[in-house]
């Protein structure tokens, strides 16, 4: 599995010039930058008022109206964060479209047997795990909870924003994975069939033709 990146490049890249370049003691330049990212999101690089001591990025969602007319307000609200002394308990919530994508939920909680390092994982199904039981999570058919919890080592000031950069794209890096998965055994099952076909074709016997002879009569 790979770690998808967190952050847009470029505008990473501008910004990294941008602050380089004053850290450097050069003059600062005016910025008018438009990028154009997935699912129709655009970011805006500028300076508030022309001002070039200041620069602010701004994001478009054209379709975030849309969005909240069917409740993404409430969508973003399905994760939830329990602070304990010695632990953070971080909670996701996700639906699954077919039941065999339940399967790469739980390869989360093998992870741990290979990683000492990781946070523990729990995985719950069709139930909300026991933090939210007296709320109102949703339950049924399809849902999901991955449960991480977090201890004093991950949260340290040396790792605290790699754990931040890889919580918060959770859900995105486990629908991306379950749509790989599926990619790669679809492809597996084509190539087999294919190979399967050219056997089958191999071993077709071949049809016998018919031999037609030919006979010459003479004429004395």
């Amino acid at each position: 599995m790979i770690l998808l990146e967190i952050q847009n490049r470029i505008v990473e890249d501008t910004l990294n010039l941008k602050f380089n370049n004053a850290l450097a003691g050069n003059k600062p330049d005016l910025v008018d930058v438009s990028i154009a990212d997935f699912d129709g999101v655009q970011y805006h690089i500028s300076n508030p008022d022309q001002d070039r001591t200041k620069l602010r990025v701004s994001i478009s969602l054209k379709f975030y109206k849309e969005l909240q007319e069917h409740g993404a307000d409430d969508l973003i609200k399905r994760e939830y964060v329990a602070a304990q002394k010695d632990r953070v308990t971080v909670i996701f919530s996700t639906q699954f479209k077919e039941e065999d994508d339940v399967v790469i939920g739980k390869e989360f909680v093998e992870c741990r047997r290979h990683q000492q390092q990781a946070p523990q994982v729990l995985f719950s199904y069709k139930e909300p795990p026991l933090e939210l039981q007296r709320t109102d999570a949703r339950t049924g058919d399809r849902i999901g909870y991955v449960t991480f919890v977090l201890f004093p080592r991950h949260i340290a000031p040396e790792s605290m924003d790699n754990t931040i950069n890889l919580i918060h794209t959770l859900r995105n890096y486990l629908h991306y994975h379950i749509k790989c998965s599926k990619a790669f055994i679809h492809s597996h099952m084509r190539a087999k069939t294919a190979d399967l076909l050219k056997i089958l074709n191999r071993a077709r016997p071949e049809q016998v033709k018919d031999k037609k002879t030919i006979s010459l009569v003479s004429r004395i």
